[in-house]
């Protein structure tokens, strides 16, 4: 018995010898604050994981193709938003360039329904920096939504509709 207690001591020791350790560090702490020149860079840098990262306000780069400090081309974003304000928005996400709609039936074809996903691709203005996925549905006898093919020429139409806003908005701004 007197031996197991000189074991769990001797453990007691060993354990507590790291702690008084740390302790004794803590006494002479050094420096608490970062040379002024390592706070420079920080400023100069304006992204949190360096240059191209996460940027907060807007990045001048950017600024001139449009960009708001969100992830895409904005005129696209605004214009995109302005195009399909007639539907129901299910998901908006500016800085991933993502639109997707609920369904949505107009009064005068109330068996007939349809849904977008919009995505913006780039930070430029271009037509392959916009595409669109749309879905339609018809009612059937039994009153069940049954997909139907859309003409890819819709697509193509509502994707010139949300340029052609783009550059209606780009080209307002610049005379402002």
């Amino acid at each position: 018995m007197k031996r197991f207690l000189s074991s769990i001591r001797t453990l007691a020791l060993i354990g507590t010898l790291p702690l008084l350790l740390i302790a004794c560090d803590s006494l002479n702490p050094g420096p608490t604050e970062l040379p002024n020149d390592r706070w420079d860079k920080l400023d100069k840098q304006q992204t949190v994981f360096g240059e191209g990262g996460l940027s907060f306000g807007g990045d001048q780069k950017r600024q001139g193709q449009g960009g708001s400090g969100i992830g895409v081309n904005a005129y696209l974003w605004r214009a995109t938003l302005d195009t399909v304000s007639f539907m129901p928005l299910a998901s908006a996400d500016p800085f991933g360039g993502v639109v997707l709609t609920d369904w949505h039936s107009a009064s005068n074809t109330p068996n007939e329904r349809f849904k977008l996903n919009i995505y913006i691709l780039d930070q430029a203005l271009r037509a392959d920096a916009i595409r669109v996925a749309a879905f339609r549905q018809l009612k059937n006898a039994n009153n069940e939504w049954q997909a139907v093919e859309i003409d890819p020429k819709a697509v193509t139409d509502i994707e010139n509709a949300i340029l052609t806003k783009a550059r209606q908005l780009r080209s307002e701004s610049l005379t402002q």
